[in-house]
């Protein structure tokens, strides 16, 4: 048999929800990182709402699994693309104001969990809970439908080198006081590789753990970096 290795992210963030991947259905998995995420990370609230369009999933799944109501407290301005990879900080904070809207009747006065599916920089993060504060929500619980992203890819995701990723540096409660969440938690990498229910191949966890499937050399990392500051 081949050791093959899925990135895991597939079913996080970059699959379509509707795709079936090696046997395990992306939507299904989605939901069940959000079960997992209330099972690891609870909190009393009023509401929860996700971050359009990869973090409504899971949300879905945590409401299930906690009996916190789901509500639709942003919404997303569909021809602004991914924020994360806009190549600096000034364009990022700009796409950020124009694709979310909070919903101020939905939100203000309640204790609201978010979710997100991760947490690269942490400026967006940042930037949408002021933005949910400031539309008058008491409190802001950030949760993550998949653990820290530590480490860089180096087979073709254009995410930044490791220096630049919040949680490589900084511990979680650092985190939490940057984005100026009340709380903040990850769903473990454990509960995440238990997400695609009948997936038939290994999953890649090196953004994660830095555990990747084939060697990386010194030259391997300077040429992904090195392309990264070019685009």
């Amino acid at each position: 048999m081949v050791d093959t290795k899925l990135c895991v992210f597939e079913y996080v963030y970059f699959a379509r929800p509707d795709s079936i991947i090696d046997g395990s259905s992306v939507y299904n998995a989605r939901i069940e990182a959000g079960r997992r995420l209330a099972i690891e990370h609870p909190v009393e609230a009023d509401l929860v709402i996700g971050v359009p369009d990869s973090g409504v999933i899971p949300a879905i799944g945590y409401s299930m699994e906690s009996g916190i109501p789901y509500g639709n407290g942003l919404f997303k301005n569909t021809y602004v693309g991914r924020t994360f990879i806009q190549p600096n900080q000034k364009q990022r904070d700009s796409s950020v104001r124009v694709k979310f809207n909070p919903l101020r009747s939905e939100i203000e006065g309640k204790r609201i969990i978010m979710i997100d599916d991760s947490i690269v920089r942490g400026t967006t993060t940042r930037r949408i809970v002021r933005m949910l504060k400031s539309a008058g929500a008491k409190e802001v619980h950030v949760r993550i439908s998949s653990p820290p992203v530590k480490y860089p890819c180096h087979f073709g995701i254009d995410t930044p080198s490791r220096n630049q990723l919040v949680a490589s540096t900084s511990p979680t409660e650092d985190i939490r006081r940057m984005i100026e969440a009340d709380s903040l938690g990850y769903l473990s990498i454990e509960g995440l590789l238990k997400t695609p229910v009948g997936v038939r191949c290994g999953l890649c966890t090196g953004c994660f753990d830095g555990r990747y499937p084939i060697e990386i050399t010194n030259n391997n990392i300077q040429e992904t970096e090195n392309n990264i500051e070019m685009t």
